[in-house]
């Protein structure tokens, strides 16, 4: 039955769709247009058209799928416990110790290699 809604509505949702788009494309062009003008002016009409464009976008069916998702995602976000500010620079200078130690290594394992390189093939580099 749902498959029925969603077919219903893909025509109407088409419609949603080019009218938001046109909104948006009509923002551009005007503000190019009317570049005379003031600015303020120019940024509430393109802001305007924003909003208009993103309510008819919001009307669809992906629209709010998108809504939902929105709302889910803030929702998770609030269950997530954060580091302090101790933990998160405890964790900095943990991440920026081993990456040091790690690039020494690299650079000995460079020179090592170099010098076998070097030796092997009577090449100096």
């Amino acid at each position: 039955m749902s498959a029925n809604v969603e077919q219903s509505n893909s025509g109407l949702d088409i419609v949603k769709w080019v009218i938001a788009i046109a909104l948006l494309a009509g923002a551009v062009v005007a503000n190019n247009m009317f570049e005379q003008e003031s600015v303020l002016i120019r940024a509430v009409g393109v802001v305007a058209a924003v909003i208009i464009a993103a309510f008819f976008a919001a009307t669809t069916t992906k629209g709010k799928t998108f809504i939902g998702f929105a709302k889910e995602s803030n929702k998770e976000v609030r269950k997530v416990i954060w580091p302090t500010r101790q933990e998160a620079t405890q964790t900095t200078l943990i991440i920026f110790a081993a990456t040091v130690v790690i690039a020494i290594l690299l650079y000995f394992l460079d020179m090592g290699l170099r010098w076998l390189v070097s030796a092997l093939t009577g090449v100096g580099i």
